[in-house]
C-alpha cells in the first residue's frame, strides 16, 4: 500500500499563489519513481477533474487547458514528494485538491492511491 498526505491548501486570495505538496509513504522505497503522480481536484457541487500529472522521471508534465501557464507540478524521488505550484490562482480554483499515485502508468484516470485532500480556497 501506498499513503499519500497533502499539504500547503489554505485560504488565498484572487491573484495570489499556493504550493500544495503530497507526501507519500508505506510501499515506497525505491519505488517512488516508478508511480505516476497526479493533482485533481473537487469543487462543490462538481465533479472531481483531472488537473496535472507528471511521469516517474518527471520527464513528461500534464495539464488541463484550464491551469496550463499558471500551475506548475514536479516532484522530488528523494523526498518521495510531489508538488504543485499554484499561480493567478482565481475563485474558480477553489476545490479540494487531491493528489494520487498509479504504479501502471495511468495519467489521466483510474489511479491506484488517493490522499485525503487539501481545501484551497481562493476569495475574490
Amino acid at each position: 500500500q501506498v499513503q499519500l498526505v497533502e499539504s500547503g491548501g489554505g485560504l488565498v486570495q484572487a491573484g495570489g499563489s499556493l504550493r500544495l505538496s503530497c507526501a507519500a509513504s508505506g510501499r515506497t522505497f525505491n519505488t517512488f519513481g516508478r508511480y505516476v503522480m497526479g493533482w485533481f481536484r473537487q469543487a462543490p457541487g462538481k465533479e472531481r477533474e483531472f488537473v496535472s500529472a507528471i511521469s516517474g522521471s518527471g520527464g513528461s508534465k500534464y495539464y488541463a487547458d484550464s491551469v496550463k501557464g499558471r500551475f506548475t507540478i514536479s516532484r522530488d524521488n528523494g523526498l518521495n514528494t510531489v508538488y504543485l505550484q499554484m499561480d493567478s490562482l482565481g475563485p474558480e480554483d477553489t476545490a479540494v485538491y487531491y493528489c494520487a499515485a498509479d504504479g501502471a502508468g495511468m495519467v489521466f484516470d483510474g489511479y491506484d492511491y488517493w490522499g485525503p485532500g487539501t481545501q484551497v480556497t481562493v476569495s475574490s
